[in-house]
């Protein structure tokens, strides 16, 4: 299955579990759903997978855990909140990057239209989210030097 199909279908089972309950619900309920949605879909998945943090050679289990890890490659967080941040998206970076897989999906469930709570249209992948955190860096800096000359 290439990537693609697997993150659609991904997308998928969080659209008819958010045409179900709506927004708003607490994340732990979208977790549940959705594994029971990726059970019923046959979707290979792990769920609350820990990640560990290797430095050097010490490996530190310092409590990292993905939400899902589905076929094992892709990482899918989910969240319930406001609006995504751009912390969020470099969270994820660090979650490809530490569990070694290059193509994540961040999915917010609290909101109207399931569609406008995705972090891009077909996941993330390490070079948009570099790109995202570039540009947010361009522009605080733009930010930062417009309130020193105002």
């Amino acid at each position: 299955m290439r990537d693609s199909q697997l993150t659609r279908l991904v997308i998928g089972a969080a659209i008819d579990i958010h045409r179900s309950l709506g927004p708003g619900l607490l994340e732990a309920v979208y977790e549940e759903c959705l594994a029971k949605e990726f059970t019923l879909r046959n979707i290979p998945f792990e769920r609350q997978k820990p990640i560990p943090l290797v430095y050097k050679d010490l490996k530190l289990e310092c409590g990292y855990r993905l939400d899902f890890l589905i076929n094992h490659r892709l990482v899918l967080e989910i969240k319930s909140i406001e609006s995504i941040a751009p912390i969020h998206d470099s969270v994820m970076l660090t979650y490809l990057r530490l569990s070694e897989t290059h193509l994540g999906l961040l999915i917010n469930f609290k909101v109207p239209i399931l569609k406008t709570g995705l972090s891009g249209t077909c996941g993330i992948t390490k070079k948009k989210i570099t790109q995202r955190r570039r540009a947010a860096q361009r522009l605080a800096e733009k930010q930062e030097q417009d309130n020193h000359y105002a």
